[in-house]
C-alpha cells in the first residue's frame, strides 16, 4: 500500500503562495496532459435547473450555472449541485510541489478542469452561515498526498469559465449571512485534469451563531462519489 505522504509549498521566485486550496491536481498522469481543446464540459452546458427559486442571497456574488452536472451532494436542508465546466491550460505553476521529486503538481502548461458547485437551502427556514459558508474538498481516488488537491490561481481564467472565486461579493457584509429558504449561491475551483479520474466531494456546512462563530453542535459532512468526463 502507498502511504500519504505531505506536499511541499512551491516557491514562486521568493514568494512563497501560501494556504491549502480544497480543489487541485491530481498526481501526475499521462491523461492529464491532453490539450485542452480536447475535451470541454461547458460547450454543452446544462443549467442548474433545480437551484431552488433561481434566488440569489444578498450578500452573495451572482448565481452561475456552466458545465455538465456530474452529481448532488444531499444533506440535511441543503443540497449542492456540482457541475464539470470544462478544461483549460494552466497559465502558471500551482501552489505546491511533489516532496520527492520538488517539481509543481500542476506545471505551467498542464490541463486543469473547473468544476462549478452551486448550493441550494432545500429547507423551509433560514439558514445562518458564517464566513466559510459551505466548502467542498474533492479528492482523486488515486489522490497520494494528505492535503487537498493543488490548483492554479487564475482570476482571468475564472471569469472565462464563469465561475466565482469567492461566493461572497465585495459588497456582502459580515457574518452571519441569511440563507434564505429556496436561495442559492455558487463558487468554483480547478484541480488537474485527469480523464476518467474516480473522484470524491466532501462537502462540510457548518451554520454560525449569533455572533458569527460556527455552530459545530449543527456541523453536516456530506460525501459523494463521482468521475471526472
Amino acid at each position: 500500500m502507498k502511504l500519504s505522504r505531505s506536499i511541499a509549498p512551491l516557491f514562486i521566485g521568493s514568494a512563497l503562495v501560501a494556504g491549502l486550496v480544497a480543489c487541485s491536481a491530481s498526481t501526475p498522469s499521462t491523461t492529464a496532459d491532453k490539450p485542452a481543446a480536447s475535451h470541454s464540459a461547458s460547450a454543452t452546458p446544462t443549467k442548474a435547473a433545480a437551484a431552488g427559486n433561481g434566488k440569489t442571497p444578498s450578500w452573495a456574488s451572482p448565481l452561475t450555472t456552466p458545465g455538465t452536472l456530474l452529481t448532488t451532494a444531499t444533506g440535511k436542508g441543503f443540497k449542492v449541485d456540482i457541475y464539470e465546466v470544462g478544461t483549460a491550460s494552466a497559465s502558471t505553476h500551482g501552489q505546491f510541489a511533489d516532496p520527492d521529486t520538488n517539481k509543481p503538481i500542476i506545471a505551467a502548461g498542464d490541463t486543469v478542469v473547473y468544476v462549478n458547485y452551486v448550493f441550494t437551502n432545500t429547507g423551509t427556514a433560514s439558514i445562518p452561515l458564517s464566513y466559510s459558508l459551505g466548502t467542498v474538498e474533492p479528492r482523486y481516488a488515486d489522490w497520494p498526498y494528505l492535503q487537498g488537491m493543488d490548483s492554479v490561481v487564475d482570476s482571468a481564467q475564472e471569469k472565462q469559465e464563469e465561475v466565482n472565486d469567492s461566493a461572497i461579493a465585495p459588497s456582502g457584509g459580515d457574518a452571519p449571512y441569511a440563507w434564505n429558504a429556496g436561495e442559492s449561491f455558487s463558487y468554483g475551483q480547478n484541480f488537474k485534469y485527469e480523464a476518467g479520474g474516480k473522484i470524491t466531494f466532501e462537502v462540510t456546512l457548518i451554520p454560525a451563531l449569533a455572533s458569527g462563530d460556527l455552530d459545530e453542535d449543527n456541523k453536516q459532512v456530506v460525501s459523494v462519489d463521482s468521475t471526472i468526463k
